[in-house]
């Protein structure tokens, strides 16, 4: 087939209109208007069937105008509400961790409208990297606590540091377990993180969930973990047929987004679950492009088993 000068002109034009049109999509429309409900249901081996547990999720908020700014936080906690769960887990980087934006919301602000969330079994916290990253005051003396922390406090969320606590449910009894951060320390792959230490705190045999910013720790959580909960990655921002380019994680796209299952193949083995938040705001910049922002929304227990 012979090209003509005005065919091609056609061609060229259509691909810059099209590149165009995707870039602005990611840069201005998935990061700050979009938002969905991911829901997963399923019972791991060691989570009791007659446990129900409904689990809403939220991850790194990067709190920032004019991307996550009060007005679309607020509408963050207005939609995590209406999930009715049991329990709220927020699960890290509440604090902005790019320089693309018009203002700073201030760590009290948005943790007053995180405060506002409410949950019949409460709602619990752990910190992420970049809440670490960005108090210049925790990363001089090289220990914490952040004021994100203080901010979470002051509204009644507990945060945990390599801490557990035992929760009843229905007159069943389950455990939730929240490690410290993994990189606490810009630049010296240096955590806070103590995964003995926390598990140690658990004292019967109770169902554990574990709370953990970063995913990279999933293999070694052992399997007397019912479910660990991670954020950190935001699904890698562009994810393209389950594939992203780039993912915060030793192990890329192993550990990028969604229901994991590592499956251990040996005689009376039990499968380990993890399940990794895409989030809600932006690292490095505010693009998003094939994983929108999203609230986590968890069944446990029932006839379902994964």
């Amino acid at each position: 087939m012979k090209i003509t000068r005005r065919g091609l002109l056609k061609g060229t034009l259509a691909t810059l209109v099209s590149g165009a049109a995707l870039g602005s999509y990611a840069f201005a429309i998935e990061p700050a208007w979009r938002l969905r409900i991911q829901e997963y249901k399923f019972t791991p081996q060691q989570w009791p069937r007659s446990l129900r547990l409904r689990i809403a999720v939220i991850a790194d908020l990067h709190a920032c105008e004019p991307w996550v700014g009060v007005r679309r936080i607020r509408q963050i906690v207005n939609a995590t509400q209406r999930l009715e769960a049991d329990i709220i887990f927020l699960l890290g980087d509440y604090v902005a961790g790019h320089r693309f934006t018009s203002s700073a919301v201030p760590d009290q602000v948005w943790a007053d409208e995180l405060g506002k969330l409410r949950a019949p079994l409460g709602v619990h916290a752990v910190l992420g990297n970049h809440d670490w990253w960005e108090d210049v005051q925790a990363q001089k003396l090289s220990k914490g606590p952040p004021a994100a922390r203080a901010a979470l406090e002051k509204t009644g969320i507990p945060v945990y540091e390599n801490e557990a606590v035992r929760l009843n449910k229905d007159g069943q009894s389950f455990w939730v377990a929240g490690l410290g951060d993994q990189l606490a320390y810009y630049g010296r792959n240096e955590g806070v993180d103590d995964l003995p230490g926390t598990l140690a705190k658990v004292t019967d045999g109770d169902p554990i969930i574990l709370l953990a910013h970063e995913p990279d720790i999933f293999p070694s959580v052992p399997d007397r973990v019912a479910l660990t909960l991670s954020g950190h990655t935001h699904g890698g921002q562009v994810r393209m047929f389950g594939w992203s380019p780039i993912v915060p994680s030793h192990y890329k796209n192993r550990f990028a987004y969604g229901h994991i299952i590592e499956r251990n193949q040996e005689p009376g083995a039990i499968d380990r679950h993890m399940v990794v938040s895409g989030g809600l705001g932006c690292s490095i910049m505010p693009v998003r492009f094939g994983v929108p922002p999203e609230i986590v929304l968890i069944e446990l227990g029932g006839m379902l088993t994964a």
